[in-house]
C-alpha cells in the first residue's frame, strides 16, 4: 500500500480496531487512532472551559469538516444547537481534536458533557438511540463512467484506489482489509485521515485526489464523501459498498448515535427523547450536509 511514497505492510487489527477503524469521523478514532505531535488535541479558550452549569456542553473537534468546526459550520453543530435549543440551554463547546485519548481528556474529564457523533454500542460512554446510519461508499469521477459497486468487481484490479488510513502506523481501515483479502495490495495508495492538522478540513484530500485524477476510485466513509463531494468542482458518483458486512466480521455500516457519560442516565433519555421528537429536523439536517443514509433510501449523487 502506498503512503507518501512509502510501502506500508498491512497490520492486522483486532476487532474492536475494526469497528473504531470504520467510523472514521464520528469519533472512534478516538479510542483506537494514534497522533503524532502536530496532530495533538487542544483545548477551547478558557472562557469555555469552565462554562455554567446550565449550559450544553458539547465536546468536539474544531477543524473536522463535515462533522464540526471552531466557527460552527459542522452538521454536528447544527444538530448540538437543536438539542441545546430543546433543553432550553445555550452550547457551549469543549474543543479536542478527535484523536487517541478524544473521550478520556473531555466527556470522562468531566469537562463536556454530550459527543455528538459515536457509533452506537461504544463501550467507553453510553450511547443514545442511533439517529442515522451510513456506509462506506466508492467515489468515482461521473466522466469515467466505472459504475463500481461491489470489492469483488474484477475492475477494481486495474485501478489506482484510495482507502483511508489513521494514525501514523498507518492502521487499514475495513476498506484496505477488504481489498487485501482479494489480493490486491499494490495499486492502493492511502490517504491519513489525520491529515496535516494545520490546514482546514485534512480529511478531505482522499475527495480531492478522485476528482483530481491522482487515484481511479476511492472507498470513503460516506459522510465525509458526501460533504466533500457536493463541493467538488467535478461531478463525483457516489455508491454504497457492496458486501455490508465482509464475512467474518468487517462491517461496512454503522448506526451512529450521540454519546453521554456511562451512569447519565437521565441525560441520555432525554437525548432520546429530542432525537425522536426532532427526527424530521435532524434529517434535513444531515441531507443538506450531503450524508448518504443507508436507512434513509439511495445515495446521492453529486
Amino acid at each position: 500500500m502506498e503512503s507518501g511514497g512509502w510501502y506500508v505492510k498491512p497490520r492486522m487489527p483486532s476487532r474492536r480496531e475494526e469497528l473504531a477503524a470504520l467510523l472514521l469521523p464520528a469519533i472512534v478514532l478516538v479510542a483506537f487512532g494514534t497522533a503524532n505531535a502536530t496532530h495533538r488535541a487542544f483545548a477551547a479558550p478558557v472562557s469555555t472551559l469552565h462554562s455554567p452549569l446550565s449550559s450544553l456542553r458539547v465536546c468536539s473537534d474544531p477543524n473536522n469538516l463535515p462533522f464540526s468546526n471552531a466557527a460552527g459550520a459542522g452538521f454536528e453543530n447544527k444538530i448540538a444547537q437543536l438539542v441545546g435549543h430543546e433543553l432550553g440551554r445555550p452550547v457551549t463547546y469543549f474543543w479536542w481534536a478527535q484523536r487517541r485519548g478524544f473521550v478520556r481528556n473531555t466527556l470522562n474529564a468531566g469537562d463536556c458533557d454530550l459527543v455528538v457523533g459515536t457509533v452506537a454500542g461504544l463501550e467507553m460512554l453510553a450511547t443514545t438511540r442511533p439517529y442515522y446510519k451510513s456506509s462506506y461508499v466508492f467515489v468515482s469521477r461521473h466522466d469515467r463512467h466505472l459504475n463500481i459497486r461491489s470489492f469483488d468487481d474484477a475492475k477494481l484490479r486495474r485501478l489506482r484506489i484510495g482507502v483511508q488510513l489513521i494514525g501514523d502506523d498507518f492502521a487499514n481501515t475495513p476498506p484496505a482489509h477488504a481489498l487485501a483479502n482479494r489480493g490486491m495490495t499494490r495499486n492502493i495508495v492511502g490517504y491519513t485521515v489525520y491529515g496535516d492538522y494545520r490546514q482546514p478540513n485534512p480529511a478531505a484530500r482522499i475527495v480531492d485526489a478522485v476528482a483530481r485524477g491522482d487515484v481511479d476510485v476511492a472507498v470513503v466513509w460516506g459522510p465525509f464523501a458526501g460533504y466533500f463531494a457536493k463541493r467538488s468542482a467535478v461531478r463525483l458518483d457516489l455508491v454504497p459498498v457492496s458486501p455490508q458486512i465482509d464475512l467474518p466480521y468487517l462491517p461496512f455500516v454503522f448506526d451512529i448515535t450521540m454519546g453521554v457519560r456511562r451512569g447519565d442516565t437521565t441525560f441520555k433519555n432525554e437525548i432520546n427523547d429530542i432525537i425522536e421528537r426532532r427526527r424530521p429536523s435532524i434529517d434535513s439536517i444531515l441531507a443538506a450536509y450531503g450524508v448518504p443514509r443507508v436507512d434513509a433510501g439511495a445515495v446521492p449523487t453529486t
